[in-house]
């Protein structure tokens, strides 16, 4: 930007009174500090006329972004899952991706990241959620700790529809959630979060993530001992039925 606004005689100052904007963003973008918005790139391909390159740049910016957000492995493992005939999963802290509404999923990506990329990253979820309702969807169990639902991340009106959000989805017949009562005290879902998927004629993959950092895994021996421990931690579950019941339950406490 700093070279096309150079050739065209134009101080920091005077672009940015042309465009709108502040001298002191012009800077900040200039030095690669801030990062652009699309409209703001939109404004300088309009004005330089350079026919969408700085939206091209603007676009190349969010994209690499957007790829440096998520954790290694995930990407993958988002691949795989549309494949999947089944899918597994066990969630301690928060409501598994698969199962949140728009804002819950707001709450959790956008906080640390900047407009255009919540957006992007929100978009992609929500994309990715139609693996469940889709012709010949997956089979999927999702076990859920009773913490993960009490956890109001996003105020009561957001919980509530999220809440809401998971019984709707719990009457699908592909779908079937149960709920870790806080009654259970130790059981072996406590070590963390994990989603176990399963193919027609593939081996399982397993995937799960520790402080930001995503692991595929595909060791036969690893996804085996996975494999078991979510049948255990099952055994700590409420039945389908009155995992529903506690839900509601919460969903009342919430007002």
């Amino acid at each position: 930007m700093a070279e096309w606004r150079s050739q065209a005689g134009l101080s920091k100052t005077a672009l940015a009174e042309t465009l709108g904007y502040t001298p002191q963003w012009i800077s900040q973008v200039e030095a690669a500090k801030s990062i652009p918005s699309k409209e703001f790139a939109e404004n300088l391909d309009t004005y330089f006329k350079t026919n969408g390159l700085f939206h091209r740049l603007w676009k190349r910016i969010i994209d690499t972004r957007y790829q440096a957000v998520l954790p290694p492995g995930f990407p993958e493992f988002v691949e795989r899952e549309v494949e999947a005939s089944q899918l597994r999963n066990f969630e301690l802290t928060l409501i598994y991706g698969l199962l949140q509404t728009e804002n819950y999923i707001r709450a959790v990506v956008g906080h640390k990241q900047d407009p255009d990329t919540a957006d992007r990253l929100v978009a992609e979820r929500l994309k990715r959620q139609e693996v469940l309702t889709r012709e010949n969807a997956p089979n999927a169990w999702f076990t859920l700790d009773e913490s993960a639902l009490r956890r109001d991340i996003a105020g009561p009106d957001v919980m509530r529809e999220q809440l809401q959000h998971i019984l709707t989805l719990g009457e699908r017949s592909n779908i079937s959630i149960d709920v870790v009562p806080l009654t259970a005290r130790y059981y072996p879902g406590l070590t963390g979060s994990f989603t176990i998927l399963s193919f027609l004629n593939a081996p399982d993959v397993v995937y799960g993530e520790i402080a930001g950092q995503g692991m595929l895994i595909q060791d036969p021996r690893t996804v085996a001992r996975f494999a078991v421990r979510y049948n255990s931690l099952r055994g700590d579950a409420l039945r389908v039925e009155e995992s529903r019941n506690l839900i509601k339950n919460v969903l009342e406490e919430y007002g």
